[in-house]
């Protein structure tokens, strides 16, 4: 039986030096992108299937891909290290050393389906976003890998027998690895709501996926957290770290949307009742 594993995978592909300058693409980089073409293809198929343009697929992932990138980023610069960044703001636009806050993007995805739907008279603002948490769902599991290749974001010391040494960050002893927790419960998420999706499709009452995904997944999120160790200095004295503290509003605006998508499944009902009886 396993007693733990030690984790030395270098987040660096591979490093190549060109003109004086070194090039080294990163593991996180090609997970991160491969989830949005990934999702570009489910929205294609999920678009195909219910009648809806695909010229629109391409629309939405460019505000997907700005909205996440941009919210991510300004949720880490706000939610965990304002201070340090308001000391020194050109740093907030070095994405590449890292700092991208779950929560951030959640929040800039939202309001950029809104701008998007504003346009769309066959597209209800909840009947997008709940094709759309699908392909986060998805997207989210590799980011959780890209996150187990960077040896960053995990947990407290452990003895069971997958626990992971980070040997890259120092670590002489074995740890939680959350990433990979994280990143499986990502994966039954996506395909629950692709199951959902698939044998319902236009019947699936707006804000129905949606409401599963914000209930599940930060409630998961909410629970993971107990084993992370802080992810900086100001959450070491905290009853409730930053991520189970911007979870519950989360878990809470699930809920309500779930209340609404049963009371629009109850007018879909009464609709088709009328209609037949006509």
């Amino acid at each position: 039986m396993l007693q733990y594993i030690v984790w030395d995978v270098k987040p660096e592909i591979f490093t190549l030096e060109l003109f004086g300058m070194e090039f080294a693409p990163r593991w996180y980089g090609l997970l991160f992108a491969l989830g949005f073409l990934i999702g570009q293809q489910i929205l294609f198929h999920i678009f195909r299937k219910e009648g809806k343009p695909e010229s629109d697929v391409e629309t939405l992932t460019v505000y997907m891909v700005l909205s996440t990138i941009i919210g991510a980023r300004l949720g880490h610069v706000l939610f965990y290290e304002p201070a340090e960044y308001l000391r020194n703001p050109i740093d907030i636009l070095k994405i590449w050393e890292g700092g991208l806050a779950s929560h951030g993007a959640t929040i800039g995805i939202l309001f950029a389906l809104y701008l998007y739907a504003r346009k769309k008279k066959d597209q209800t603002y909840l009947w997008v976003v709940d094709r759309i948490v699908i392909t986060v769902a998805f997207a989210g599991m590799l980011i959780r890998l890209g996150n187990l290749m960077n040896s960053e974001i995990y947990g407290y010391q452990t003895d069971l027998p997958w626990g992971f040494i980070f040997a890259l960050r120092g670590e002489t002893v074995a740890k939680h690895p959350t990433q990979i927790y994280e990143a499986l419960f990502c994966l039954v998420l996506f395909i629950t709501l692709f199951q959902i999706w698939k044998k319902r499709k236009s019947a699936i009452p707006d804000g129905l996926l949606l409401g599963i995904f914000l209930v599940t997944l930060f409630s998961f999120r909410f629970l993971v957290e107990f084993l992370k160790e802080p992810q900086v200095e100001f959450e070491a004295d905290m009853l409730l770290n930053m991520g189970q503290i911007l979870s519950i509003p989360a878990v809470i605006a699930g809920i309500v949307i779930l209340m609404i998508a049963q009371k629009n499944a109850k007018k879909q009902a009464q609709g088709i009742t009328q209609s037949a009886v006509r």
